[in-house]
């Protein structure tokens, strides 16, 4: 399956779980596990129902492993963000990444309230509505068009996922609740940089949609242990932070690690998953 029809196929999925999100019925809590609401296994089973039909394996948030023996397999948040819908506030997203055995082929993470799309294929960039985001050259930019040039921590708009135990030096930080807008806001120049300052970390499905779009951007990238951000088990989860450059990245990974398990084997795919 070529590039095009893959992000064709995402684009068909998220249209689905767009009219399903559109039905949010007050909040609704299905009581079946903490946190899920009804949206997010109607967007869930609109999302796999598609991506199944069209040949993918599905890894989901909602419902799990889907044919796992196939070649191309969709890691999929079919809500991410649910409990800033169920409230409507507008930061809430649905993202797809697909992965094959090279890794991260191609993403789309779709800003539900906004409809504004972030896509990427490996090798072959990235874009937010079809402008693509590219890597600061050292001359002016547009705000938007990619990553900033920011390079200090301390004159930093950070986002980050809880607040860490002290201030880790940034300027100003946002606490938004969808960890794949706020990368793709890093790869956008919207914000600087991205920390997950969370106990239990991140499954793969909140962000690597978001990581592909940063990497095309030419976000700087890397996990508070030292981790690869896509392990070779899908259940491992990580502990993301990203950079508009390698200087901010490095000062963001060593405020990180100030805080946080000593054993990073011991919070894997064990800990407990938070929802947001």
């Amino acid at each position: 399956m070529n590039n095009d029809r893959i992000l064709t196929v995402f684009d068909q999925a998220a249209a689905r779980v767009a009219g399903a999100v559109a039905q949010i019925d007050g909040g609704r809590l299905t009581g079946a596990r903490e946190g899920q609401y009804s949206f997010d296994v109607a967007a869930d089973d609109a999302a796999c129902e598609v991506l199944l039909e069209a040949g993918f394996g599905v890894y989901s948030e909602e419902s799990g492993s889907h044919s796992p023996e196939r070649d191309l397999i969709v890691v999929l948040d079919p809500v991410d963000g649910s409990t800033n819908a169920a409230r409507g506030l507008p930061w809430f997203s649905t993202s797809f990444c697909a992965v094959d055995s090279e890794g991260m082929r191609a993403a789309l993470v779709l800003n539900l309230a906004s409809n504004k799309a972030y896509r990427a294929v490996r090798g072959g960039g990235a874009t937010v509505d079809g402008r693509p985001l590219t890597p600061p050259t050292g001359g002016d930019r547009g705000r938007g068009s990619g990553p900033s040039e920011q390079q200090s921590l301390g004159e930093a708009t950070v986002g980050l996922t809880y607040i860490p135990p002290r201030h880790l030096g940034w300027r100003q930080y946002r606490v938004l609740g969808s960890i794949a807008l706020d990368m793709c806001a890093v790869a956008e120049g919207v914000l600087d940089a991205y920390i997950d300052c969370t106990n239990e970390g991140h499954s793969t499905w909140d962000y690597l949609g978001a990581a592909l779009v940063c990497a095309e951007a030419g976000v700087a990238m890397g996990e508070a242990w030292g981790r690869p951000l896509l392990p070779d088990d899908l259940t491992e989860r990580r502990y993301p932070v990203v950079a508009a450059t390698a200087p901010l990245l490095d000062e963001a990974l060593v405020q990180r690690r100030t805080f946080g398990a000593d054993d990073p084997a011991a919070i894997g795919a064990g800990a407990a998953k938070g929802r947001h």
